[in-house]
């Protein structure tokens, strides 16, 4: 390996290393404690979307959600659940759905209430849980 190969890798080296220190040193232990609770309720364990603690600043929790005014929970509702996929809105399953939703958003909501420095929750819509399941939203 030639002089300015050595020098070229230790260079990256250093900058992947230093990167990676700013990342662990600057990440939120407390937002990772947060998800991990909820990972670890039984009741959403079980309920195909994660909620999960995107940041926590001020006593503001503010969390991913399915759902938003932009976007129907029926698009949701018919992206996590196949078998519903062509079911009418007005159908008796596709409303038990919606009101299972609301249920395990609620739960999530009061488990990360319930925690001492958070005041309150903010929801935002995940759009990468959609990404993932190949849903591109147009907003």
């Amino acid at each position: 390996m030639d002089s300015f190969a050595k020098k070229y890798l230790v260079g990256l080296v250093a900058v992947v290393l230093i990167a990676a220190g700013y990342w662990y040193l600057n990440r939120d232990t407390r937002v990772a404690d947060l998800n991990a609770m909820l990972a670890a309720d039984a009741e959403l364990a079980e309920y195909p979307y994660p909620f999960r603690v995107k940041s926590l600043a001020n006593g503001i929790a503010i969390m991913g959600s399915p759902r938003s005014a932009e976007v129907p929970v029926m698009q949701f509702l018919r992206t996590a659940f196949p078998a519903l996929r062509n079911t009418p809105v007005d159908d008796p399953a596709m409303m038990a759905a919606q009101d299972t939703l609301v249920d395990k958003q609620s739960r999530a909501a009061k488990l990360v209430e319930a925690e001492e420095d958070v005041r309150a929750v903010r929801w935002e819509l995940d759009e990468r849980w959609y990404n993932e399941h190949g849903v591109f939203l147009n907003r």
